[in-house]
């Protein structure tokens, strides 16, 4: 999914991406339409959907938001019963419409095309050799090269060439591919990114929808079925489904960030509610860090959550301190010098008299650069508040992600260069408080074994390429 130097410049973690499939519904491409309306939250930056009848396949994607990509004209025109769509994250680096997805060949006359979340480690190396052996690409994204291996297999039969394409991938990757038949799913064999399965109201007629969350098929009224499982190839087509295990079977590697961050709260991800989740963390937060205040804060949206079971854990009373525009579009006015934090004022207002003289407690779900925090915290300080503490729902993130999150690299990442202690003074803190992993993971009600914890431990369950390493990290 990641093109390669994407630099992200924000204090936050850059969303990830989100895909949506629909098969046997007329109205596929509407219903796409709305499945990646709920999963906006992984992606502002482009959107797109190609469909099928059965002869014909017609695709549309551009930048921005998917109401601002797809009218209902566009729709109408996006005819068939089989679909797939994605939204791809925001970022400040190869923001162009040729890397939106999703991507789309013709080769020996058969049409595919591919909508992928994640990231490939060996993307480079695959390249290069694809390159060297007569292969041409259109795009900087690592996802083209799953186009190449399929068209490089396709003398074989399907299972065959999907077998011998995704056995030689190594990263995360949860994805959908379309021929003018089929609707493939497929999630690598850790089980890095989420992907579940749907069953769709269709007068009486067996349709499937597949998406990146569960909050998408409740937005189009699809019963959730199960998770695509770490490790399989999903095929559904007119004969039914099928499913295909290409890998040995292995412990998965969930990305806890999924439940800490980018999951919405309505979700369901890895059998795990992230709003319950996220109140969980919270809880814990209270019992390890405990601390004599006024009231506990989020600053909306980030920390609402883990701020509602801090308070309901510690006693402490919880209060809206900033108020959040929820209207806030893009401008391309430029602030004036003088109008300091711009970017956050916009977004959020103290309330200045209910701060005055207050012990505040911030709950927040994630420091990466700091950037943003040091912000915020000025803001509550010129609105008067007396102590100003914040605790985090995660541990300190210490290494960067190559499976499909675009945090900084790892000398951009604050907990990688201060300790906790220098990290407070840099914010204007009077205290910092961060979750253990130990919390963490007890807060999902699973297993450290489950999941990936490389940002926070630097233990990667899938080790990168060279090349790619050198790469990511610029």
């Amino acid at each position: 999914m990641l093109s390669q130097h994407h630099p992200n410049n924000t204090g936050r973690p850059a969303h990830e991406c989100g895909v949506c499939g629909i098969f046997n519904h007329p109205d596929s491409s509407k219903l796409t339409y709305f499945g990646l309306y709920a999963l906006q939250h992984r992606g502002q930056e482009s959107a797109g959907i190609v469909t099928s009848d059965g002869t014909n396949v017609t695709m549309h994607k551009d930048m921005g938001l998917v109401p601002e990509v797809f009218s209902e004209e566009i729709l109408q025109q996006l005819k068939g019963h089989i679909s797939i769509g994605h939204v791809r994250y925001s970022t400040t680096g190869a923001s162009n419409v040729t890397n939106a997805q999703p991507l789309m060949v013709s080769h020996k006359g058969q049409m595919l095309a591919v909508a992928h979340n994640g990231n490939l480690v060996n993307s480079i190396t695959l390249r290069s050799a694809l390159e060297e052996q007569g292969s041409i690409f259109q795009t900087t994204m690592d996802s083209e090269v799953v186009l190449h291996l399929i068209a490089r297999a396709s003398d074989q039969d399907m299972e065959t060439a999907l077998r011998k394409t995704f056995t030689s991938l190594k990263g995360a990757y949860s994805l959908l591919m379309m021929t003018k038949d089929d609707l493939i799913a497929v999630r690598d064999p850790d089980g890095f990114r989420p992907l579940c399965l749907g069953k769709l109201k269709n007068g009486g007629k067996e349709g499937w929808v597949v998406a990146s969350e569960t909050c998408a098929l409740d937005l189009i009224e699809a019963e959730y079925i199960r998770d695509i499982a770490p490790g399989e190839v999903l095929v559904i087509n007119k004969e039914g489904m099928k499913s295909i295990f290409p890998w040995p079977k292995q412990n998965s590697h969930f990305c806890i960030f999924e439940q800490v961050y980018f999951a919405r709260p309505d979700s369901e991800i890895f059998g795990i509610n992230v709003y319950q989740a996220r109140k969980r963390m919270g809880q814990i937060l209270a019992e390890e860090a405990k601390i004599d205040a006024d009231f506990v804060m989020p600053f909306p949206d980030s920390g609402n959550y883990a701020a509602l079971g801090y308070s309901q854990a510690s006693g402490i009373p919880m209060e809206m301190g900033v108020i959040r525009n929820h209207y806030v579009g893009r401008t391309f006015i430029q602030p004036t010098q003088s109008m300091r934090d711009f970017n956050v004022k916009v977004k959020l207002n103290p309330v200045r008299s209910f701060l005055k003289d207050k012990r505040v407690i911030i709950v927040e779900d994630s420091i990466i650069r700091g950037t943003t925090g040091k912000s915020r915290v000025r803001a509550l300080r010129e609105a008067g508040a007396k102590e100003v503490h914040m605790v985090v729902s995660c541990p300190p993130t210490r290494h960067a992600c190559y499976y499909g999150i675009d945090f900084p690299s790892t000398d951009q990442l604050i907990a990688n260069k201060k300790t906790i202690d220098k990290i407070a003074a840099y914010l204007g803190l009077d205290s910092l408080h961060y979750l253990s992993l130990e919390g963490l993971v007890k807060a999902t009600g699973m297993t450290s074994d489950d999941f990936c914890l490389a940002c926070f431990n630097g233990i990667y369950p899938v080790e990168p390429d060279r090349t790619f390493r050198k790469d990511a990290l610029g």
